[in-house]
């Protein structure tokens, strides 16, 4: 199925295909001859969180896939006796890796960051790593109030109206109110009629909750990484702080970090502009040439030098 796009560049592509496990995945495809992007978005989101970013990507040339993760969206869900776990997610984003014809670059936000550390230290399937507010250790109380909203309505919403309300008092920065349009990605009508988030609730429980002990596996496989390396944060982050930076910083001593003052922890969503202006920085800077720059082998790329983000 091909969605509709600009006569100026070619159409995406709905793409099916299999992940860990044989689970069936579905994703996003946008085409370009310079060097391919994997968009892992985080928690809570779908494939449609990184739309914006795609379509920048593309009108630079750049191809790029981003999909549903596991329990999300229009992906596949474990099968009931089948627990959520972190290495499902890695074997996801290999397989993800795989749709694009060359090593890509991972775009990773939270959730998606965080599993592209750990697949890279394991199958090294990148070519440089772009980290969009995630560090392999975070804040507490920056978790807690994400669990918090997402625990906080079992009953779901009873109107496009009641979510929109509800995510404008999560995110009281974001002039724009969600419209029914943009929230049809994000809910699904249970067999009452009510609107449910569109992710499988087993998740807080099997992979969410208690995933503080995944913070010194996810460490250690930081220290691994060889390829070139950004950390994009928000200024106003509570899950990404000065202490979290530093311990990164430590651990791949030559990644870069920029901050974006103004972002919480919704970057791409809270200045696309910025972060669309960073991110192509970033790929220009690692990719000078187009085609030739996509079929360089990732070893052969510079690192990144460490650039500290702005104080906050």
């Amino acid at each position: 199925m091909v969605s509709a796009c600009s006569p100026s560049r070619p159409a995406s592509a709905r793409i099916a295909f299999v992940g860990d496990a044989g689970l069936p995945l579905l994703g996003e495809r946008h085409p370009g001859d310079r060097a391919p992007v994997l968009l892992a978005h985080g928690f809570g989101q779908t494939r449609q969180s990184w739309s914006a970013t795609q379509r920048v990507l593309a009108e630079r040339g750049h191809g790029s896939f981003a999909w549903d993760m596991r329990g999300h969206g229009e992906s596949g869900r474990n099968d009931a006796l089948d627990r959520y776990r972190a290495e499902q997610f890695v074997g996801d984003v290999v397989a993800a890796a795989a749709q694009l014809p060359a090593l890509p670059v991972l775009v990773g936000a939270s959730m998606g960051g965080l599993t592209g550390l750990m697949a890279q230290a394991l199958h090294r399937p990148f070519s440089a790593l772009v980290l969009v507010d995630v560090t392999p250790r975070w804040e507490s109380a920056g978790m807690q109030r994400i669990y918090d909203f997402m625990t906080a309505f079992p009953a779901g919403f009873d109107s496009f109206e009641h979510a929109a309300d509800a995510i404008s008092d999560y995110l009281p920065h974001r002039r724009e109110r969600k419209t029914p349009a943009q929230l049809a990605n994000l809910l699904r009508a249970d067999a009452d009629g009510r609107l449910q988030w569109h992710w499988d609730p087993r998740l807080l429980g099997e992979f969410v909750s208690g995933s503080e002990h995944l913070q010194d596996t996810v460490s250690e496989a930081a220290r691994g990484v060889d390829v070139p390396v950004l950390l994009v944060s928000g200024g106003r982050s509570d899950l990404v702080s000065e202490k979290t930076v530093a311990h990164f910083l430590d651990c791949v001593p030559h990644a870069r970090h920029v901050q974006l003052p103004e972002a919480t922890h919704m970057v791409a969503g809270d200045d696309n502009d910025a972060f669309s202006d960073t991110l192509l920085e970033f790929l220009s800077a690692q990719f000078p040439s187009s085609a030739a720059a996509a079929a360089t082998p990732a070893s052969s790329y510079p690192h990144v030098p460490a650039v500290s983000g702005a104080p906050r």
